[in-house]
């Protein structure tokens, strides 16, 4: 479903229903639409071009109602699958893939002639969201397991941040008080302090001679704990410290090999299973002489893996992009012979989109935007992908609003620039064009002109227009002046289309939708009547402006 900004301020309302001829002449600089003249509708829309035209299509009304199939047969040279290409119908919850109305909706529109557009490779809504947030830990912005150190009502210290001088609040030092002090300065992994450990003397099996033990956390008899620790030393030292463990009467220990130390910090593990309901963790440092430093412990369940995290998400992420458009694409290669790669790439802000500008609305589980985890790249990784499963597909980016915000505009004209310097494939760009009856003339036409002025094919592809787009209760549908209005527009766009997109650009033009009851904007509910045939699919004025605004090719 798609979404619109409305451009506020230029429809006015006398009263519901009813428009004089003053009024009308307010739209777009005062077209004279009084005696407008919309009633030609012969003929079909494919008759009056030789560029790809059409219309957006659902498979269970083409495969049971026959007139809104016979609609689509007679002015339609293309159509476009409103959802059967999207991630959602084809991804089911594993991961797997499943064709099967996808292929009989292709095998369906082909008997009829029809050519098929592929929407939409990469967008961040009707996705398996589900399946891909798994992938990357739940929703991909989890936290990693809980430290055991930090539970409860007292704070484990596990960074030993707190404390004075050689004290170090929640840890007891068990032998060789003396050799234990605070880390300052460059000795400190992260935060103020690090735990510092001055061995004097080599103590061969003694590892118990130096030692310091953590409060006790919580345990479950039999399970696995997964303990981390940072250390280094100021020598390199082998075998020099291990971790164990014990419960509350210093019972029941647990060992880890006696590990080996560099002078940076390097992360060590130890697992060991619980064997009491309380358990500490001790640092036995007494068997080699040397300097040693201890920051940032994390005591953890082990069968809790945290979610990845820098290079590791980007790879998953960019993996399953992978995946999914090289799966579809190799699927239909020579068959779907342009798709739109990546859909609505920016947010109504103009920002490349991400987790914060596109919130997940209460109660979806179908949003999982692509380029909040692969930033920008997502875009020409998409494109190279995609290129590399069909040599000779059009592949377009596609957006909407760029009618409506010279800002979002921009923005998709400087990536598109940058996709097809880079040789990703890009071959041309998409304007969905949900207007209304009061969106600017001028603003469509200096759209037109910056997408042609990127050498890529232009292409209009989710063509409707609102004629109540400030939602006035009443039977606007029925209304003569607002029907001249749409009529008018849908000549404009298609107008300024043929006028400032050179022929060989021209990758077509597609009205989203067949009858004003099929429309996305009407079965959200709204009063409205959008498209060129109305509810029992009859021609409108509509019809009669975009064929008028063809025909002068």
């Amino acid at each position: 479903m798609k979404r619109k900004l409305i451009i506020p301020g230029l429809l006015l309302f006398a009263v519901t229903g009813m428009y004089s001829c003053k009024e009308e002449a307010m739209f777009n600089g005062g077209d004279s639409l009084a005696n407008a003249q919309f009633t030609d509708t012969v003929g079909s829309l494919k008759s009056f071009v030789n560029f790809p035209i059409g219309l957006a299509v659902e498979y269970p009304l083409s495969s049971t109602n026959s007139k809104y199939w016979s609609i689509v047969k007679r002015e339609s040279t293309w159509v476009t699958f409103g959802n059967e290409l999207k991630n959602s119908s084809l991804v089911k919850a594993d991961g797997t893939y499943d064709f099967t109305t996808a292929d009989n909706f292709y095998n369906l529109a082909t008997a009829a002639g029809l050519k098929v557009f592929g929407h939409t490779l990469v967008w961040h809504t009707q996705q398996r969201a589900t399946y891909y947030n798994n992938l990357i830990g739940a929703t991909g912005n989890t936290s990693a397991p809980t430290n055991l150190l930090t539970t409860g009502t007292v704070n484990g210290n596990p960074g030993f941040e707190d404390g004075t001088g050689n004290v170090f609040t929640n840890w007891s030092t068990f032998n060789g008080a003396a050799s234990f002090s605070a880390a300052t300065g460059a000795d400190v992994r992260s935060g103020a302090r690090a735990l510092k450990a001055t061995v004097t003397a080599d103590n061969p099996g003694g590892e118990w001679r130096v030692q310091i033990a953590s409060a006790l956390f919580p345990t479950e008899v039999g399970k696995n704990y997964k303990v981390t620790y940072w250390v280094k030393a100021a020598n390199p030292g082998t075998a020099a410290i291990r971790l164990s463990t014990q419960n509350s009467a210093g019972q029941n220990a647990s060992y880890q090999g006696n590990q080996n130390v560099s002078t940076s910090y390097v992360m060590q593990e130890f697992t060991f299973a619980a064997k009491d309901a309380q358990t500490r963790i001790l640092l036995d440092l007494g068997a080699k002489a040397n300097t040693y430093f201890f920051d940032d412990i994390t005591i953890a369940d082990a069968s809790i893996v945290p979610p990845p995290t820098g290079p590791a998400l980007v790879a998953i992420v960019d993996n399953a992009m992978k995946k999914h458009i090289q799966t579809v694409v190799a699927k239909y290669a020579g068959k779907i012979t342009a798709w739109d790669v990546i859909n609505e790439p920016f947010s109504d802000g103009a920002e490349l989109r991400n987790n914060v500008n596109t919130p997940v609305p209460t109660g979806r589980t179908d949003v999982f935007v692509w380029q909040n985890y692969l930033g920008r790249d997502y875009a020409s990784k998409a494109f190279i992908y995609a290129r590399a499963m069909d040599a000779n597909a059009d592949l377009y980016m596609n957006d909407y609003n760029l009618e409506a915000s010279s800002a979002k505009l921009d923005a998709f004209v400087t990536l598109a620039k940058e996709l097809k310097a880079a040789n990703t494939g890009i071959t041309g760009v998409g304007t969905q064009m949900h207007c209304n009856v009061n969106t600017s003339y001028a603003q469509i036409d200096n759209m037109f002109i910056k997408l042609a002025a990127t050498g890529l094919k232009v292409r209009v592809s989710e063509l409707d227009v609102r004629l109540n787009p400030l939602e006035k209760t009443g039977n606007v549908a029925g209304s003569s002046a607002l029907q001249n209005l749409q009529a008018a527009m849908y000549k404009y766009v298609v107008q300024s289309y043929l006028k400032h997109v050179p022929a060989a650009q021209r990758g077509g033009l597609l009205v989203w939708g067949v009858s004003d009851s099929d429309s996305w904007i009407t079965v959200m509910g709204k009063n409205d009547a959008p498209l060129l045939f109305d509810n029992s699919y009859v021609k409108k004025p509509a019809f009669g402006g975009i064929a008028q605004g063809l025909k002068t090719q």
